[in-house]
């Protein structure tokens, strides 16, 4: 039994490198060469500055914050789909993720045949995405359509698939981002009730969400993200009550709540 945390991180930092938008129309036209061939001034902007977390085996970690707040960065950190640009990022155990609507999905092939290759792309031999294709095909609940091509697929579509996927794979580590808000609220209870029964068997699970009271329902602990910083950790209910009470205090512009 490993007692280590599932994951660790320390002084996690992400830095984008922006071109400036905000430009008179001669500085534009005079600068545009430069724009077109990779010069040009570009701006820093850190979607993340210094996280440092760790998540216990077993345990359901929700982040918050408003748009923009870094929430999404994290996870694609966590998943390795981008780099930080400095920190330390460790994980322990099969990571699978739900982060991007439609990634990792070949649009011209068709639900089944992408399944299968995600399946496989997530770490299963052949043999086992072969295996656990029928309760993936089952959990989707698309029926006819899982032979026809993704690019004919809905975004409810896309949810749903990616989902039975990214679930199916026998994940010790599952990282779900706002891509279940776009499926209908039968198949978001669906999904809420198989995590449940993921965390009962001791996946490590960390999903950021609009929706405040599913973190309060569904998670151990929370974690709140301003401007790339964590400001709040602790209990769900105490940090979603202060993040909402500094939201909408007078005199804070209303922010959107995810």
């Amino acid at each position: 039994m490993r007692s280590e945390p599932a994951i660790v991180a320390r002084n996690l930092s992400k830095r984008y490198l922006l071109r400036g938008l905000r430009r008179e129309l001669k500085t534009t036209l005079l600068t545009l060469p430069a724009m077109l061939f990779g010069g040009g001034a570009q701006q820093a902007f850190w979607a993340l500055r210094d996280v440092s977390l760790a998540v216990e085996r077993g345990e359901c970690l929700g982040v918050i914050g408003a748009n923009g707040s870094g929430k999404s960065t994290l996870l694609r950190v966590l998943a390795g789909i981008t780099p930080p640009t400095s920190g330390d990022l460790r994980t322990d155990g099969r990571v699978s993720s739900m982060l991007d609507l439609g990634a990792g999905f070949h649009p011209q092939i068709s639900g089944r045949e992408n399944a299968l290759l995600n399946g496989v792309l997530l770490g299963l031999s052949l043999k086992e995405a072969r295996a656990v294709l029928p309760d993936i095909i089952a959990f989707s609940e698309l029926g006819d359509f899982i032979e026809q091509p993704m690019r004919t697929y809905s975004s409810g579509m896309y949810v749903r698939l990616g989902f039975a996927v990214a679930v199916h794979v026998r994940p010790e580590i599952l990282l779900v981002d706002e891509v279940l808000a776009v499926g209908d609220a039968e198949f978001q209870s669906k999904c809420f009730a198989h995590i449940e029964r993921l965390r009962a068997d001791g996946v490590t699970i960390v999903f950021a969400t609009h929706d405040m009271t599913s973190i309060q329902r569904y998670t151990d602990r929370a974690l709140l993200l301003e401007h790339g910083r964590v400001t709040d950790e602790g209990r769900p209910a105490e940090v979603v009550h202060g993040y909402l009470t500094r939201s909408f205090e007078p005199g804070t512009p209303v922010r959107s709540a995810g």
